[in-house]
C-alpha cells in the first residue's frame, strides 16, 4: 500500500472511532461535565493556532488509540482539514519509528528508556526529545470464568497468576480473597501482549513495586512471566480472553468495556477497590513528576505501593514523544496545535471512552511544555 493511501485509510479509521466514542459520550457517561460536547469549539488554553501542515503522522500505543480518535475529532473541529494519521502498532514500535524519523511523533505508554534518549536526540537534530503525558488509562484485569460475576485479586496474587505460581482458579489463596464465590477448578491461562507493549511494562512495574516478593521477573515492554499465551495488541488480548476458559489478561478499560468482558477488583490493603472512573481518578491525583523541566516523565510508584482508600492503583500514563526542537516549521506548528487542542478540548468525553482526564497539576506543566516547543 502506498504511504499516502495508508495515511488516508488510517485517518478514516481514526475518524470512525472518534464518531463511535463520541456517540458514547452523547449517551451520557459519569463525567460529561454538564453535557459538554467532545468537540467543542471553545478557545483552548495555550498557543494553539491552526498553522502548519494539515496531516501529521504518529504511531505506537494501542492503549491511546481511542483517545487519539477523540483528539482528532476535537482538532478537526477547531482546525478544519487537520488530521493525525495514527497507526496503533504498540509502544515499542512507536518509539522505534520516531527515533528512525519515520513519523512526526510517537504514542507510548512508557517514556523513552536510557538507551533511546541519545538516538532520539539525534533524530531531533541534536535536541532533546520530550515525553508529554496526554492521557491516563486504567488497566482492567479481564477474565473468563463461567458463573463468576465478581473476582477479587491482590497485587501478590496477580504476580503469582502471571508467573505460574497459582495454576488453578480454586487455589486456597484465591478462595480466601473471594469468600462465598464458587471458583472453578479450571486451569489459569494468563494472556499477555505478544508485541512490545507499554501496557505490559506498566503492569510489570506495578507488580515489581507492589508485590516484590512474588514478582521477581523484572520490567520492560516484553512480558517476563514465562507462562501463558500471547496475543497481539489490546484488541487481541480481549479476543483471546473471551475465547479461553480460565483466562486472565490485562487491557485498557475502554477496550474491556467495549467488549463487555468482566474485570477483577483489587484488594489494595486498604480494602477491595473496583475499577471505576472515580477510583482510577483518585489514583491519578497522586501522580507526581520524576524531575523539573519539560520532559514530563511521571512517578507512579507511590500510587502502586501506597494506594489510598478508594483508589484503583493499576493506572498507566500514556505519552506523546516529541522533539523539543528540530522539526520543520510546518511540522512544529501543527504538532503544537494538535497537542494544545488535545490537552484542552480533547479531554472532554475521555471518561466515557475509559480514560481519566488530565488533573490540573499535570495539565499546567503539559501546556507549558507544549508552548516551549520550537
Amino acid at each position: 500500500m502506498r504511504l499516502d493511501t495508508k495515511r488516508r485509510v488510517l485517518a478514516a479509521v481514526a475518524w470512525a472511532m472518534a464518531v463511535s466514542v463520541g456517540a458514547l459520550t452523547a449517551c451520557g457517561g459519569d463525567n460529561n461535565r454538564g453535557g459538554a460536547s467532545a468537540t467543542t469549539n471553545s478557545e483552548p488554553a495555550g498557543t494553539a493556532g491552526c498553522g502548519g501542515k494539515n496531516e501529521l503522522t504518529a504511531e505506537g500505543s494501542t492503549a491511546q488509540q481511542n483517545a487519539i480518535a477523540l483528539f482528532n475529532q476535537a482538532w478537526e473541529q477547531y482546525c478544519p482539514g487537520k488530521v493525525v494519521s495514527y497507526n496503533p502498532t504498540g509502544s515499542g514500535a512507536g518509539r522505534e519509528q520516531f527515533i528512525a524519523g519515520h513519523i512526526d511523533f510517537a504514542g507510548a505508554d512508557s517514556p523513552l528508556v536510557a538507551d533511546q534518549i541519545g538516538p532520539a536526540a539525534k533524530r531531533c537534530d541534536g535536541n532533546p526529545a520530550w515525553d508529554l503525558p496526554l492521557v491516563f488509562g486504567p488497566v482492567a484485569l479481564v477474565y473468563n470464568l463461567a458463573g463468576v460475576q465478581k473476582l477479587v485479586v491482590s497485587s501478590d496474587t496477580l504476580a503469582k497468576l502471571f508467573s505460574g505460581k497459582i495454576t488453578v482458579w480454586n487455589d486456597p489463596i484465591l478462595a480466601a480473597l473471594n469468600p462465598g464465590v464458587a471458583l472453578p477448578a479450571t486451569r489459569v491461562v494468563p494472556i499477555y501482549r505478544s508485541d512490545s507493549s507499554g501496557t505490559t511494562d506498566n503492569v510489570q512495574k506495578y507488580l515489581t513495586a507492589a508485590a516484590p516478593q512474588s514478582w521477581t521477573r523484572g520490567v520492560g515492554t516484553e512480558f517476563q512471566g514465562g507462562v501463558g499465551e500471547g496475543a497481539a495488541k489490546s484488541v487481541g488480548v480481549v479476543q483471546a480472553v473471551r475465547a479461553t476458559s480460565g483466562a486472565i489478561g490485562y487491557v485498557e478499560k475502554g477496550f474491556a468495556d467495549q467488549a463487555g468482558v468482566p474485570y477483577a477488583q483489587i484488594e489494595t490493603g486498604n480494602g477491595v477497590v473496583p475499577l471505576t472512573n472515580d477510583t482510577a481518578g483518585n489514583a491519578v491525583k497522586t501522580a507526581g513528576f520524576v524531575a523539573d523541566g519539560n520532559d514530563l516523565v511521571l512517578d507512579l510508584e507511590s500510587m502502586y505501593t501506597a494506594p489510598q482508600p478508594g483508589t484503583y492503583p493499576l493506572v498507566l500514563a500514556t505519552y506523546e514523544i516529541v522533539c523539543s526542537k528540530g522539526y520543520s516549521s510546518d511540522t512544529a506548528t501543527a504538532i503544537k496545535s494538535f497537542l494544545t487542542v488535545a490537552a484542552n478540548n480533547g479531554q472532554v468525553g475521555l471518561a466515557s471512552a475509559g480514560y481519566v482526564p488530565l488533573p490540573d497539576k499535570v495539565k499546567e506543566r503539559l501546556v507549558t511544555a507544549i508552548n516551549a516547543m520550537q
